[in-house]
Order: C-alpha cells, then sequence, then structure tokens
C-alpha cells in the first residue's frame, strides 16, 4: 500500500466559480497530486481530448458502468449529461503512489466524500456572488440565455450545500484564493 492510498481531495464549486482555475494551481504546484479524470457523456468542447479532459463516452454505455457499479459517484447534471468518477481512475492514480483530485460538481462531491470520511478532503469554491457568477459565465461567451440562467438557478442552489465541506474558499482574487488552497491542501498531503 502507499503512502496516500485512499487519500484523495475534492473540489467543487458552483459552475464558474474557478474550481477549475484553482484545481490546475495545485496540479502545478504538487507532484503528489494526480487529476482524476471524469468519466462524460457530452460532446467535447474546443481542444478537450477523451482520457484527459474527460473519458467521453455514449449515455448507453455510462449506464452500462451506472448497473455493474463501476462508479463512485454520478449524476445526470444537466438533462441527458451524465457526469461521474470511475472507481477504476481512482485506483489508477493510487497504484502510481499519488493523491487524486477530483473536480466534481457539488452532489457527486457530497457522495464521494460520505464514502471517505476519514481520507479525503473537500474544498468548495465560492464566487464572491451570484451575480459576479453571472457575469464570469456570460463573458465566457459559451452560454445560450437558457443555459446561462439554467446554470446561475443551480449555483444559486448549490450554494446552500457550502457547509457540507470540510473547507470553503472564497474566490473574490483568484491568486488569494489559490493561496489559500495550496495552504489546506498542503496541510492535508502532510497529515
Amino acid at each position: 500500500m502507499g503512502r496516500y492510498q485512499h487519500k484523495l481531495i475534492i473540489i467543487t464549486a458552483p459552475s464558474g466559480a474557478g474550481k477549475t482555475s484553482i484545481t490546475r494551481h495545485l496540479m502545478q504546484h504538487f507532484p503528489q497530486l494526480a487529476f482524476s479524470v471524469s468519466a462524460a457523456t457530452r460532446q467535447p468542447r474546443g481542444n478537450e481530448k477523451d482520457g484527459v479532459d474527460y473519458h467521453f463516452m455514449s449515455t448507453e454505455s455510462f449506464q452500462q458502468k451506472i448497473q455493474h457499479k463501476e462508479f463512485v459517484e454520478w449524476e445526470m447534471v444537466y438533462e441527458g449529461k451524465y457526469y461521474g468518477t470511475l472507481k477504476s481512475e481512482l485506483e489508477r492514480i493510487w497504484n502510481m503512489n499519488q493523491i487524486p483530485v477530483l473536480d466534481i460538481d457539488v452532489k457527486g462531491a457530497i457522495h464521494v466524500q460520505q464514502q471517505y470520511p476519514g481520507t479525503s478532503l473537500s474544498l468548495f469554491i465560492e464566487p464572491p456572488s451570484v451575480d459576479e457568477l453571472k457575469k464570469r459565465l456570460e463573458s465566457r461567451g459559451t452560454e445560450t440565455t437558457e443555459s446561462l440562467a439554467a446554470r446561475v438557478n443551480k449555483a444559486a442552489y448549490e450554494l446552500s450545500f457550502k457547509e457540507h465541506f470540510n473547507k470553503v474558499v472564497v474566490n473574490d482574487n483568484l491568486e488569494k484564493a489559490c493561496a489559500i488552497a495550496e495552504t489546506i491542501v498542503d496541510d492535508f498531503i502532510k497529515s
């Protein structure tokens, strides 16, 4: 068994709060961390690569894996769009003697945390406000009016779960939020 066996870090946030930026920062600073590639049924965006950004799969294949209990967690995040964390992905990272970092949605994060209560660290990245979150999502230019409204409503709901996580990091300044997250993760790795 490796030194980091069954330790894992869960990073969650409403869409647009900055969890991916903070996750990337942590990955660059800690060589003992490895990104857990989630499975998804949506189409790749831009330069996304299968097996690097996501394990892209058909809805049918995803549902078969659900039936075979191959996921630590999974959700239908948006209508018809499944996302999940494969057990095999966590095992792959632990076998390399590294700590998996999960960048996942709020409900999924709660499920994983419940399964690994003593060995997981969960970080909730909180936007300074729902209005600021809406501005960030608008600036991406990837949302329709309807999808923007859905994401903002979902974000407001997800914020109500922040107390379920080990640590809350408010991202009103990305550099400061990264530094706070770095300190928290450093303490966890050394524990």
